[in-house]
């Protein structure tokens, strides 16, 4: 009698959980919102104890030789300033034997700031940083990313900066591409990407091969890497002429900070 009655109350559970189901989900979403934020407030410790678990053990499955893209791209664009430098040095002791050669920063004030807003959309591609005047920025100087170029001081406020991407549309910097001794103007393309042009095609430019903005004085003192050739065809209008595409040596959207460089920091630029 006793095992009959457990059986008639199992299946009025059953018929009343399915009524309760049905209410719920005819219920208004007002309503079905509530019972969902109490389930995740109930449950939001055991849950939150399961992504820390399931993120340790993916942590614990890379390999310990990996390297971030950010540290990769700052040491590779290191090397690459180093070669440059190199060459640019053996370039100059054959012109002029004896000279001794300094760093291409040595001297130079370097101001840190952070980046406060960065646009990266349509023509415009600038960042906003937290130095000014107060801290001895004026318009020209070329501002670093992670050992590489990537834009100039273009307004200046007593605690705030304007710098103008190499990228955006505005923007007209003097470069070399590789080993090429052949200085040109990189034209910002306002899409993340600058261009090269009227280069004739006999000279030999590769996809990868580095583009450095050139010296500057008073501004830059030797030539550092500012981007990549990430495509090179000739131009429709003028086949005999390249049309290069670059993209800067650092993704700059990612970037928290910045380096400005004031070659002279006793003797502000006007």
């Amino acid at each position: 009698m006793a095992r009959k009655q457990i059986q008639v109350s199992r299946r009025i559970l059953f018929i009343w959980l399915m009524l309760a189901g049905f209410i719920f989900l005819l219920s208004p979403r007002k309503i079905t919102n509530k019972f969902q934020f109490v389930f995740a407030r109930i449950f939001s410790r055991p849950m939150s104890v399961g992504r820390s678990i399931s993120l340790s053990v993916r942590a614990r499955q890379l390999p310990i030789d990996v390297v971030s893209r950010w540290e990769y791209d700052k040491l590779q664009n290191h090397l690459s300033n180093v070669l440059e430098q190199r060459e640019e040095i053996r370039r100059k002791i054959e012109k002029l034997s004896g000279v001794r050669e300094r760093g291409s920063l040595k001297g130079a004030k370097i101001v840190i700031a952070d980046v406060i807003t960065s646009t990266l959309n349509g023509v415009r591609n600038e960042l906003i940083i937290n130095r000014g005047k107060d801290d001895g920025i004026s318009v020209g100087l070329y501002v670093l990313g992670i050992n590489n170029v990537i834009g100039t001081i273009s307004a200046v406020d007593s605690r705030t900066s304007r710098v103008r991407l190499v990228t955006d549309s505005s923007s007209k910097i003097a470069v070399k591409i590789g080993d090429l001794e052949i200085d040109r103007v990189m034209e910002g393309a306002g899409d993340n990407t600058a261009k090269i042009k009227m280069l004739s095609t006999k000279h030999r430019v590769r996809v990868g091969d580095s583009v450095y903005s050139r010296k500057n004085p008073g501004f830059l003192d030797s030539a550092m890497i500012i981007g990549k050739v990430i495509e090179c065809r000739r131009d429709e209008e003028n086949p005999s002429l390249w049309e290069i595409t670059v993209v800067p040596a650092c993704e700059i959207e990612k970037l928290n900070d910045v380096a400005v460089i004031i070659m002279n920091p006793g003797s502000p630029v006007e």
